[in-house]
C-alpha cells in the first residue's frame, strides 16, 4: 500500500490539495498543471480502496462529489510527513 501511494506522484499532490480545502475533483484538476481527470480518478480510487480518503456524494443537480481524509488517512499522511522530514535530514548530510 505504501509503495503504491508513495509511488504515485499525484497522491501527495492530492493530499496537499485536501489540506488546503480543495476537495472537489474539478477544482483539483484546475489547480494543478499536468493533472488530468483520468489520472486524478485513478489516484482517488486507489486512495479510497486503501481507506485513506472517503467520498461524499451529494444528491443534487448538478451532481457534486467531495473527498476528505479519513482518520486512518490522517495517521498515514503523518507517517509520510515523517518520511519526508527524514529525507530532508539525509539531504543535508554532506
Amino acid at each position: 500500500m505504501v509503495e503504491t501511494i508513495f509511488g504515485c506522484k499525484w497522491s501527495l499532490t492530492v493530499f496537499h490539495l485536501l489540506s488546503e480545502g480543495i476537495n472537489r475533483p474539478g477544482e483539483m484538476v484546475r489547480s494543478v498543471d499536468g493533472l488530468t481527470t483520468k489520472v486524478l480518478n485513478d489516484c482517488l480510487r486507489k486512495n479510497l480502496e486503501f481507506g485513506i480518503l472517503e467520498k461524499t456524494v451529494f444528491h443534487e443537480l448538478p451532481p457534486r462529489v467531495e473527498y476528505s481524509v479519513t482518520p486512518f488517512g490522517k495517521r498515514f499522511i503523518s507517517v509520510l510527513d515523517e518520511i519526508e522530514a527524514l529525507q530532508q535530514e539525509i539531504d543535508r548530510i554532506p
